[in-house]
């Protein structure tokens, strides 16, 4: 593997009064991929705690693209393609950071970008259009854990960040895509390896290393919940009929002392890690990390001047070779 080591930035800023599309991330992310599933968020569920949840998710999707926007950017950059794509398939799209990431590195391509939950797509084409790009953006809503996908046409690449960890039978999943691309496509697989990291070791007074337990406790749920998570994604392919052109991991290191962003990005994704791992966490901890989550307290995360993004990017590349 290839390891690309970034010096620390200060401060991705928003463009044109919304946040920049850099990620997955992704959902995750965007994901990213610890906060929301990307291609599986949510079926369209009126009822309001749903419309909430969806709401929260989008808004972490969209801190996660401005946050790591640099670092999405790099890894388009990187993929070994032969020429540029011109129909691209943005598999998980979320609320579409990689999509514009892609549209942006590649100005005469077309992007199919594919989510479950109508709310995030609504949001992409908001953005598409205030881009002036809705031209060369298609949406489709669709769930990639159906046996059936959607007449997706035969892209020359495909792109999945944050989302491939969250399909029910990832294999089956892997070997759709390939029967999707073009012969000599690429595809292109994006996870970050876990939750990311805000706190110093040292945090909070009175209760150090509480990011350390709370990751503990989140990666045993996620175990549970998300057995794909952290996967080596490259016997996966090679499994699954591609041919592995390779592989890059980037370390993520941003910090966050003059960057508004990142105090939102850190509250939101704590926020979400506090729902899977409440139950779990000593009173103690759990009393810590919620004077954290105050927003009006004196310990509130936003008041912080010591917080950081750290975390890794794996991106794998495969070919469709026949």
């Amino acid at each position: 593997m290839t390891h690309a080591q970034h010096a620390p930035q200060h401060g991705t800023t928003a463009h044109d009064g919304h946040a920049h599309d850099g990620h997955a991330h992704n959902g995750h992310a965007h994901g990213s991929q610890a906060h929301a599933p990307h291609g599986q968020a949510g079926h369209g569920h009126d009822h309001g705690h749903a419309r909430q949840d969806l709401e929260g998710q989008a808004e972490i999707l969209d801190l996660d693209a401005e946050v790591l926007a640099e670092h999405i950017t790099d890894i388009t950059t990187w993929l070994p393609l032969a020429e540029p794509p011109r129909h691209i398939v943005d598999l998980g799209c979320g609320t579409g950071a990689g999509t514009f990431a892609l549209l942006d590195r590649f100005p005469d391509a077309h992007v199919t970008a594919v989510d479950s939950s109508a709310g995030h797509l609504q949001r992409l084409r908001e953005k598409a259009c205030a881009r002036g790009v809705e031209d060369r953006v298609r949406t489709v809503q669709a769930d990639l854990d159906e046996t059936e996908w959607p007449d997706l046409g035969a892209p020359d690449l495909v792109w999945a960040s944050a989302s491939m960890h969250h399909m029910a039978d990832p294999d089956q999943a892997l070997r759709t895509v390939r029967e999707l691309l073009a012969p000599g496509g690429l595809f292109a697989v994006v996870e970050l390896a876990g939750f990311p990291r805000f706190l110093p070791e040292d945090a909070p007074e009175g209760r150090p290393g509480l990011e350390g337990r709370c990751h503990t406790a989140s990666e045993s749920y996620h175990a549970e919940h998300v057995p794909h998570r952290g996967a080596d994604w490259g016997p996966k392919l090679t499994a699954a009929g591609f041919t592995l052109d390779g592989d890059r991991v980037i370390d993520v290191n941003i910090e966050g002392a003059r960057s508004e962003a990142v105090g939102a990005y850190a509250l939101g994704s704590l926020q979400r890690l506090r729902g899977s791992i409440a139950e779990v966490l000593p009173p103690e901890d759990l009393a810590a990390l919620d004077r954290l989550l105050d927003t009006d307290g004196p310990e509130s995360i936003l008041r912080r001047e010591d917080l950081a993004v750290r975390t890794e990017r794996t991106v794998w590349a495969a070919r469709r070779t026949n």
